[in-house]
């Protein structure tokens, strides 16, 4: 028992050879290349990228080719007045070429242009909260699993101490030196301490099935994992000021104001005039039912559209819409603010308490354990009873399960504080993968006139 406590108490491990272990940077790396959650955000935001040719769509000309082509039959007697009759069928077509061009819109182009950009770098925000949600979550997994397995063992060798117990009691009992409620007593205990072994093992699925949701494999074996405390800030002050400042939470939601507000003067444009250019082509043959007849027609228009009043003043009420949703993004992200502050406090005690719970709980668990070997000591020469090395026995294993759950708490806690801030993310790890660029795909199609195919930009 005592080799075993040593065991776990110095670290939480996973029985297993070296060569052939995942590590925590490992598993994330799994995570950031194969994660659902996140795959989808980035074809999200590869989506997103679209909305910024479409906004320049409006800069850019129209054009549109006709043509038509069918049979006309003329029968024709003008009588005494001309002396002109026709009768004849013909094949009446024609082709044109028509193209506009917009000149002045009241801005509603340059205003949505500059929204579709705020909303991609509002998408990429998002796209870096559910990086390092998914790497936080991955952590979590890859904790739990070492933390479900260090807590099985502990039960195991607990059902193996008390078992022997159980056999000494019986021996002592056959001998007089106890009653039978001692051998109840041990025998008692050994039922709950594989009750509480067989919820472990149910415990340990649970983590196992929550890892490979996140992670996409299956955990074979685990190396231990260290805190990431040299990578946070060294105050909580400072922890508050960073995360007001990167968090992508907050910067999402600052992005969405900046939009919120270029959605009002885009719909304020439609009040405004528009100005447009217009050239059009046309040739036509056989036209009238007269098998000579052409025409070649060629005109340049420029159109100028004034709004009085429209669609029952529909337009104002979007107008008066489009504004009250602005203050609604300005509160969001004030929200958004205290949000983020409430998590880096939050995450941060986490952190203090789990450094404080590791402290105490290695000492309960050495006092525990000189206790223990005192009172079974005193037991052999009948000053104390079976009851009181069972208690002991169960207590020194409390103080072992609450040590390895503080170190567990200790690695979370410093992996929700990097997230907490926003710098919880592949870069910062220095995790072992190619970084996904958002950029490389919002390069290859902001510029596009022309084109079905999606490009490649992962």
């Amino acid at each position: 028992m005592r080799l075993a406590a040593l065991r776990w108490a110095g670290a939480i491990l996973l029985a297993a050879s070296p060569c052939a272990a995942e590590t925590m940077s490992g598993a994330l790396a799994r995570a950031y290349v194969g994660n659902p959650d996140l795959n989808q955000t980035r074809a999200g935001v590869r989506a997103t990228d679209e909305n910024l040719p479409r906004a320049t769509s409006r800069w850019r000309p129209n054009v549109r080719a006709t043509g038509d082509f069918g049979y006309n039959y003329l029968d024709l007697h003008a009588g005494r007045v001309g002396g002109l009759d026709q009768r004849a069928g013909t094949l009446p077509r024609s082709v044109g070429l028509q193209v506009s061009q917009r000149l002045f819109d009241g801005q509603i182009t340059l205003n949505g242009v500059r929204q579709a950009e705020s909303n991609i770098l509002g998408a990429r925000e998002t796209l870096r909260e559910t990086e390092l949600n998914v790497l936080q979550t991955g952590a979590n997994a890859y904790m739990n699993v070492l933390l479900a397995i260090a807590i099985l063992d502990l039960r195991k060798n607990n059902i193996t101490v008390l078992e022997q117990q159980l056999r000494q009691t019986r021996d002592r009992f056959d001998v007089g030196e106890v009653t039978r409620t001692d051998v109840a007593q041990a025998q008692s205990q050994l039922a709950t301490g594989r009750s509480d072994y067989f919820r472990a093992q149910a415990d340990l699925q649970t983590a196992i099935a929550a890892y490979r949701q996140v992670i996409g494999v299956e955990p074979t074996k685990l190396e231990p994992a260290r805190s990431i405390e040299h990578l946070l800030p060294r105050s909580l002050d400072k922890a508050v000021d960073l995360a007001l400042y990167e968090h992508p939470r907050i910067q999402a939601a600052l992005h969405a104001v900046d939009a919120a507000e270029l959605q009002v003067k885009v719909v304020e444009g439609e009040l405004y005039p528009s100005v447009n250019l217009v050239g059009s082509v046309e040739q036509n043959f056989a036209q009238q039912g007269f098998p000579r007849w052409r025409q070649f027609n060629t005109t340049i228009l420029g159109q100028v559209s004034v709004p009085i009043y429209q669609n029952g003043g529909e337009t104002y009420a979007r107008v008066r819409q489009a504004k009250e949703s602005f203050g609604q993004t300005r509160l969001q992200a004030d929200q958004r603010r205290d949000e983020v502050r409430a998590a880096v406090v939050s995450s941060w005690g986490q952190l203090e308490t789990a450094r404080a719970v590791i402290q105490s709980s290695r000492a309960a668990v050495k006092a525990a354990e000189i206790a223990l070997e005192g009172i079974r000591e005193e037991a052999k020469v009948g000053q104390r009873t079976t009851f009181d090395v069972l208690f002991a026995q169960q207590t020194l294993l409390d103080a072992r399960v609450r040590l390895v759950t503080a170190q567990r708490d200790q690695v979370v806690a410093s992996y929700a504080v990097m997230a907490s801030i926003g710098r919880l993310s592949a870069a910062n790890l220095a995790l072992d993968v190619e970084r996904y660029d958002p950029t490389i795909h919002f390069d290859q199609v902001k510029d596009q006139w022309i084109g079905l195919r999606t490009p490649d930009g992962r």
